[in-house]
């Protein structure tokens, strides 16, 4: 299903400022937030999509992909949108939400299992290796694990002392039953009283991982290779995050490209424009023979059909297209101006030498 415009969901003009964005959802978030709307599907649902629009908008960097490309670019590079249930939203935008009315609205469903954390890496390839394809190995830095502790964050489990083990708070606010996170536990209803020497606690530590990654023949910049379960481990026995390989491929002295399609400039002589010739070009591994037409023009293009850039998806090769730059020699041989002066003659045309121009002028 084609989603709705993010803009027309907040009702701002594509314009707007990070204040005009933030003042519409303030509006629209307490129209339709659940704590006044109780049992209101409808309503849910609206709070869902409008908590949506401003986690796009009020990202810049999300923004401007999603301007330039839409809901396809964003999900091209990357970003999941959208949420399942109000507790993300409560979760995701605690910040906002206390900005907005003085409270939080974190709740203890933090302990149902989440994916981890999506990593993404900007990998720079030659534009010949995306000809040909190439194995790369990159190295990430990830959360992984505590191998001291096995995640567990240390020992000495001991029921938090504020909420009790239920790692909220419950408190009335007008007519919002606000829950907020324990702050002394952070939601998990337990303290530990030794926690590890080696995560301080977290149950997670940062390590480097040396990653192989097969590039397929035909990609291009902005294109994205999605390994699955090499990004962060997931929380509560959730499933690790994915590693996002983004491609971005160099400029190449000699060829361009757009699409599948790739484009060169070659010089030729004025005697092989003229008369025609077959000329060979190095297209990476490959020899490509190119026909020059007799009466060749400058700057005419020859086309010379599959052998571009491969397909990424169906490997079917695109075009190479050679630009003629016809070169005039600044010099020339006493035959070689006997031989272009009868076929000037031929053509009608009356040349005189440089030495009979030089002649007339100092008489």
């Amino acid at each position: 299903m084609n989603k709705k415009d993010y803009y027309e969901i907040l009702g701002v003009p594509r314009d707007a400022t990070e204040e005009e964005i933030k003042r519409a959802y303030r509006k629209l978030a307490l129209k339709y937030h659940p704590d006044r709307n109780p049992g209101d599907k409808e309503a849910e649902e609206k709070f869902k999509e409008i908590s949506e629009a401003y986690e796009v908008l009020s990202d810049p960097e999300k923004r401007r992909i999603y301007d330039t490309y839409g809901h396809e670019g964003l999900q091209g590079r990357g970003y999941s949108t959208g949420f399942t249930d109000v507790e993300d939203i409560f979760d995701r935008f605690n910040d906002i939400f206390e900005e907005f009315f003085g409270f939080g609205f974190r709740t203890r469903r933090r302990q149902r299992p989440r994916q981890g954390r999506n990593i993404r890496y900007d990998l720079e390839i030659t534009l010949e290796e995306a000809f040909t394809g190439c194995n790369k190995e990159v190295i990430i830095e990830r959360l992984e694990v505590c191998p001291t502790c096995k995640g567990s964050g240390g020992i000495g489990k001991e029921v938090c002392p504020d909420c009790g083990g239920m790692g909220q708070i419950t408190r009335s606010h007008g007519f919002f039953h606000i829950t907020t996170t324990c702050s002394r536990c952070k939601g998990e209803g337990y303290i530990i009283s030794k926690p590890c020497f080696d995560c301080r606690g977290t149950g997670t530590v940062k390590v480097e991982r040396r990653i192989n990654i097969r590039i397929p023949a035909g990609v291009d910049t902005g294109s994205q290779l999605r390994i699955r379960g090499e990004g962060e481990p997931g929380e509560y026995g959730g499933p690790p995050g994915d590693l996002f390989i983004v491609i971005k491929v160099k400029k190449h002295e000699f060829f361009s490209r757009k699409d599948d399609d790739l484009f060169c400039e070659i010089p030729i002589s004025f005697i092989q424009a003229a008369l025609g010739d077959k000329i060979k070009i190095q297209v990476f591994n490959e020899e490509v023979e190119v026909e020059i037409p007799q009466g060749t023009q400058p700057g005419d293009v020859i086309r010379v059909p599959g052998k571009g850039m491969p397909s990424v998806r169906s490997g079917k090769r695109g075009d190479l297209f050679v630009k003629v730059n016809v070169k005039i020699p600044k010099e020339l041989t006493k035959r070689q101006r006997e031989l272009l002066e009868e076929f000037a003659r031929t053509e009608g045309l009356k040349i005189e030498s440089p030495q009979k121009r030089k002649r007339k002028f100092w008489i």
